[in-house]
């Protein structure tokens, strides 16, 4: 093999059209860490479509490297083909990929193929498996809805759901999309209400701008940073007062810093908050229109 001097990590991910899934970067990440302990430079060539800021492979210099590591995926077609071309004076590795046919160009291009599976009779634990600990992240269920058109010329619902969505991929933490229709036939919603109260009690925090989006995360115990879609306010608003729930913006007064302060606080001091309203719902303290229903029914019960 050539002289080591600098490496190139790449695989898929690193491709033009190339996708990022968590377990190819998860498997990068074990790679950098065993170079990184044992003190060899290296750089990472990323897609621009995932990382545009990052290295991408279109502008690196096949002559500043002396190794190429690819790693995870399957070994084959004509994009891998191309890289044994464009840096064949490299010494060529594949770590961690699945061997699809041992015979074909992308495979016999490399001069190590250190495959997970599809080359030999045992196959080895992927990459990602032994990937350095990742820190916990927070875990926020989103319930959006685009409807409400009862509400006409006062409804902000997109301007509103673009705004939240577009703050919420800036933020550190695992998204969860939820939606309150209930259906028994389709397996990707809730058929139940205990299916749903099962999914926001493991939730960290949920960001809604519906009413029962709201409500049912405080009646799991879970802090809601809730938006009322509706210029003016509207439900949202009025039940958030009939809770004694203060983390409400306005339609018309939305924006990223004000969602960053309710965020600090419900991930804070509102978790407590939160834990007490749901309780009190438990215990079925605080007033609702259902109190008053056998005196309009005329019976006392």
């Amino acid at each position: 093999m050539a002289e080591l001097r600098r490496i190139l990590v790449t695989g898929w991910f690193g491709f033009l059209d190339g996708e990022a899934t968590a377990g190819d970067v998860l498997a990068l990440d074990r790679v950098r860490d065993v170079l990184r302990r044992a003190g060899l430079e290296h750089d990472v060539a990323w897609s621009p479509g995932f990382r545009p800021g990052g290295l991408h492979l279109s502008r690196v210099r096949p002559e500043d490297y002396s190794h190429l590591v690819f790693v995870c995926g399957p070994l084959h077609g004509p994009q891998i083909e191309e890289l044994h071309r464009r840096f064949a004076h490299c010494a060529r590795i594949a770590v961690g990929v699945s061997v699809v046919d041992a015979d074909g160009p992308a495979v016999t291009g490399f001069h190590r193929v250190l495959a997970r599976d599809g080359d030999g009779p045992d196959p080895t634990c992927d990459l990602a498996a032994r990937a350095p600990a990742l820190p916990a992240r927070p875990v926020v269920g989103v319930i959006l809805t685009h409807g409400q058109h009862e509400y006409g010329a006062r409804r902000r619902h997109e301007r509103v759901a673009e705004e939240i969505t577009r703050w919420l991929s800036g933020r550190d933490c695992a998204r969860l999309e939820l939606e309150t229709r209930l259906d028994t036939h389709d397996w990707r919603l809730h058929a139940t209400p205990a299916q749903l109260e099962s999914v926001l009690s493991r939730l960290d925090l949920v960001v809604t701008d519906r009413l029962h989006g709201m409500l049912l995360s405080l009646r799991a115990g879970v802090p809601a940073l809730a938006v009322d879609p509706v210029e003016g306010g509207a439900k949202v608003t009025a039940q958030a007062r009939a809770c004694g729930w203060p983390a409400l913006l306005p339609a018309e007064r939305l924006d990223a810093a004000a969602l960053d302060r309710w965020w600090q606080w419900c991930t804070t001091s509102g978790r407590e908050l939160a834990r007490e309203i749901g309780a009190g719902f438990r215990r079925g303290t605080g007033p609702d229109s259902a109190d008053g229903l056998l005196q309009a029914l005329g019976t006392h019960g």
